[in-house]
């Protein structure tokens, strides 16, 4: 840890503890069990591989491809959102990304421009949430502001977002759902309040869906029927949808994820895009502007892929809940062994139901600090992440799932009972 220059761990990344703990590996010849990196663990279908193999096959590496995506992954995406959404959404509407994080980047870079010089200059994010996000902000100017749920959930959450838009500065609003990192699903009320404030405000919801259909509470998996992924667009036209091919569908090396924009925003005029860039139509901007210059589209090859995995899921003939229902069994037996030695979840219920078993947790032990919690982990092996980097102001850590593995519960559950023993 000295050598690394990590101190008390404040500014550590993801990245460092990650290379702490490689570097450990190195030196003792024992395994540190991984549950600080959010990288999805399962393989991925062979339909996604056979798919892009077929499409490299017959040569669409020779061509550039649409900068809004191939017809398949438009018309594929649009299906995929009827289906297991309920949401119509037009497949021009349906624009393929280098990941999710291409497309939020994209989403925010067009949000920046269409407001101009106007006073909605800022991005109100619920965290906890993803640390990228507001990094991406950072990069591209835009202003931001952060509001913890811990405290504020059902009418509560939907006074406090009131209070907070009716400053007159919020332009847009993002939160994932299930929530990363707390693994918290807004109700259907608080989605319903969530989009009539954006259509009082005048607010663009950006709904990040990255574990689509992960709250395995439900069996979301089957196509046009209910219950769908709970979603803000039935309530409001102001809304942007990511959808990740990394997390439900186990592709996240390939980089592919589709922005979904509501049909009326997509054509919603804005002046300041119209004067600057002779392009008004918001998705017009972000399709035919932005992702024109950021990549010149979204790799040909990988499109057909999420195209196969997503038509396949509309048919019945794939069901992708199936094999990431994994990680809800790792974190049902990760969650049964810390809380019998101690430890407490932080997030700790879901307007009074039980959380989900997910991709996703959160824990502290008493009397610790996230830091220290996160540091002293470090000694048995064990690498999480701090909470206090993610927007929380609560003290704790993120547990993520998708590395442990089952011949791995033996020791998991050695390290922190041996652990247990030395802090009570």
């Amino acid at each position: 840890m000295e050598s690394m220059a990590l101190g008390d761990f404040s500014q550590a990344t993801i990245r460092d503890i990650q290379a702490l703990s490689k570097l450990l590996e190195e030196k003792t010849g024992q395994q540190v069990i991984h549950l600080e990196m959010g990288v999805p663990g399962l393989k991925p279908s062979d339909i996604a591989l056979k798919a892009e193999q077929e499409a490299l096959a017959n040569g669409c590496a020779t061509q550039y491809p649409p900068n809004g995506g191939i017809p398949r992954i438009k018309k594929a995406a649009s299906e995929f959102c009827k289906a297991f959404i309920g949401l119509d959404i037009d497949p021009l509407c349906c624009i393929p990304t280098t990941g999710s994080m291409q497309g939020t980047f994209a989403t925010f870079l067009a949000i920046r421009h269409a407001m101009g010089d106007t006073k909605k200059d800022t991005v109100l994010l619920i965290q906890p949430g993803f640390p990228v996000q507001t990094t991406q902000c950072d990069v591209i100017g835009l202003k931001h502001v952060g509001l913890d749920i811990h405290g504020y959930r059902g009418e509560a959450l939907i006074k406090k977002l009131d209070e907070i838009m009716s400053e007159g500065n919020i332009n847009s609003i993002v939160y994932s759902n299930p929530n990363n990192p707390s693994w918290v699903c807004f109700t259907e009320e608080e989605l319903k309040g969530i989009g009539e404030l954006a259509d009082k405000h005048d607010v663009i919801v950006l709904e990040d869906l990255a574990y689509f259909a992960m709250d395995f509470r439900r069996d979301l998996s089957h196509p046009y029927q209910a219950p769908y992924q709970a979603t803000v667009g039935k309530y409001t036209d102001n809304y942007v949808l990511w959808v990740s091919g990394s997390k439900a569908f186990s592709y996240a090396g390939q980089r592919i994820g589709v922005t979904c924009i509501s049909n009326k925003l997509y054509h919603r005029v804005y002046e300041p895009l119209q004067k600057n860039f002779g392009v008004g139509e918001f998705g017009n901007f972000l399709c035919n502007r932005l992702m024109y210059t950021l990549s010149s589209g979204t790799t040909h090859s990988v499109q057909h892929a999420m195209a196969a995995l997503m038509e396949a899921a509309c048919n019945g003939s794939y069901n992708f809940l199936d094999d990431v229902k994994e990680y809800g069994r790792r974190a049902k037996f990760m969650k049964d062994v810390l809380l019998a030695n101690g430890f407490y979840l932080v997030y700790d219920n879901d307007m009074g139901a039980p959380l989900a078993d997910g991709f996703y947790f959160t824990v502290q032990y008493p009397g610790m600090t996230d830091l220290a919690l996160t540091k002293e982990l470090m000694y048995y092996g064990i690498a999480v992440y701090p909470l206090d980097t993610m927007g929380s102001t609560q003290q704790g850590v993120r547990i993520c799932t998708s590395f442990f593995q089952k011949e791995q519960e033996g020791m998991f559950k050695e390290r922190i009972e041996e652990f247990s023993k030395a802090h009570k």
